[in-house]
């Protein structure tokens, strides 16, 4: 038993470390093609750095045609208001459906659950139609007030609830004088802080990589978010085109999300584990 007991725990690492290999290994690419000039990525792939790290950086900084600096500001104030907004009004979404007996409240769980079933392609045209009535096009606001409605945030956050939330703290709460607003700013965020994190990040990184809505809402130069820029730097004419600016791009892109990834994996880990678990 204790050789079979070995064999199983020697395949498993086998296989996790070779599904990690794979999921680094183009994260390695990228680094060492964002760190070589154009013809020598046309030349193939090379497992040893270049020398052009720093030109391709300046070139892409300093491109005419791509204001780098202001979409990397631009996605950042997006996916921070939106991660913010989508978790903090999903989370209050979710204390109403777990701390509220009301007569309908299985019912505007299951439409909420329902909304998430739907494809966001299905709904862009009457939403850029909307927009536009409403003189809300080339602007950040209907990038960021939509992302309140997060049915995906919400039910993990009900499941969350259930599992970590005793409606007992609700009702001393409520015995002791405490308002609804203060008892879930005060008593059940620091509660829940774990889930909020772990959705928070999640909602930060979809709205960074969001390309689709913001490609066809954002018009102006100045207001583009990266991916915007990655796709027109990519779909530059032949003889400007340039693969060290390319990757250097996306590898600035990927950059801010590894970094909270590495920070806050704990979260990630402990906030999932927990909102899976209900009872």
């Amino acid at each position: 038993m204790g050789k079979v007991k070995n064999l199983k725990k020697a395949a498993a690492y086998i296989v996790l470390s070779l599904l990690s290999f794979l999921c680094l290994f183009f994260f390695y690419c990228l680094i060492i093609n964002a760190t070589r000039s154009h013809p020598e990525i046309a030349k193939g792939f090379s497992f040893l750095p270049g020398k052009s790290f720093g030109p391709n950086l300046y070139n892409v900084l300093h491109n005419k045609n791509l204001p780098v600096v202001s979409g990397i500001l631009n996605s950042l104030f997006i996916a921070s208001a939106s991660a913010a907004l989508s978790v903090y009004v999903s989370a209050l979404t979710a204390y109403a459906i777990h701390a509220y007996d009301f007569k309908f409240r299985n019912a505007v769980y299951l439409f909420i659950i329902l909304i998430m079933m739907i494809p966001n392609q299905v709904t862009t045209l009457g939403f850029l139609s909307l927009i536009g009535k409403m003189g809300l096009m080339d602007s950040f606001v209907p990038l960021i007030l939509p992302s309140m409605a997060a049915p995906v945030v919400f039910y993990f956050m009900v499941s969350y609830f259930q599992s970590n939330l005793p409606l007992e703290i609700v009702e001393s709460a409520r015995i002791d004088g405490s308002n609804e607003f203060f008892t879930f700013n005060y008593i059940v965020i620091p509660i829940v802080k774990p889930a909020l994190a772990v959705q928070g990040i999640f909602a930060f990184v979809a709205s960074w990589n969001n390309y689709f809505v913001p490609s066809l809402v954002l018009k102006s130069n100045t207001k583009k978010t990266l991916p915007i820029l990655i796709a027109q730097l990519r779909s530059a004419d032949f003889l400007k085109f340039d693969m060290g600016q390319v990757y250097m791009l996306i590898t600035i892109a990927i950059v801010p999300v590894a970094i909270i990834y590495l920070c806050l994996s704990k979260f990630i880990i402990g906030g999932v584990t927990a909102g899976s678990v209900k009872g």
